[in-house]
């Protein structure tokens, strides 16, 4: 059996959940990620991991179940049933008052680009982790209805 690891050599999960990412929002994503390098390396590695094995499409293409940047979402943490909606955004539009999560945290970085549904693991900053899944995806116009 073959182990994945990632560009750190860190074990991968083999069976994560397939991610889309728009095609209007790479070129973005990837200078934060690269720019993180150096302040972040393993927030930054991780993400250029999604990036890479991630279904690119163009935005009118884009489906409307998953996350992308400036979508609300919804997510439930399955270890104590709670759920919570946030926008994801990028770093200059993060307020976490307002429930606005940089795609540049490590629940950001585990939202992108995932199906509504999909349950996944995310590590808090404590090292924490946790299995969270994704209830509900909409545009952020959209969120109260």
């Amino acid at each position: 059996m073959t182990t994945l690891t990632s560009t750190n050599g860190k074990p991968r999960n083999p069976r994560a959940p397939k991610i889309v990412i728009d095609a209007d929002h790479l070129a973005h994503i990837e200078g934060l990620a690269e720019g993180a390098m150096q302040r972040n390396p393993d927030l930054a590695d991780r993400l250029l991991d999604e990036i890479g094995r991630a279904r690119i499409v163009p935005s009118g293409k884009m489906p409307p179940d998953v996350v992308s940047i400036g979508n609300v979402v919804t997510y439930r943490d399955e270890t104590t049933g709670q759920e919570k909606s946030v926008s994801l955004v990028y770093p200059e539009d993060a307020d976490i008052d307002r429930q606005r999560v940089s795609v540049m945290t490590p629940i950001g970085v585990a939202l992108l680009g995932l199906k509504e549904g999909a349950t996944f693991f995310w590590n808090t900053r404590g090292n924490e982790r946790r299995t969270l899944t994704v209830v509900r995806v909409a545009p952020a116009d959209d969120a109260k209805a």
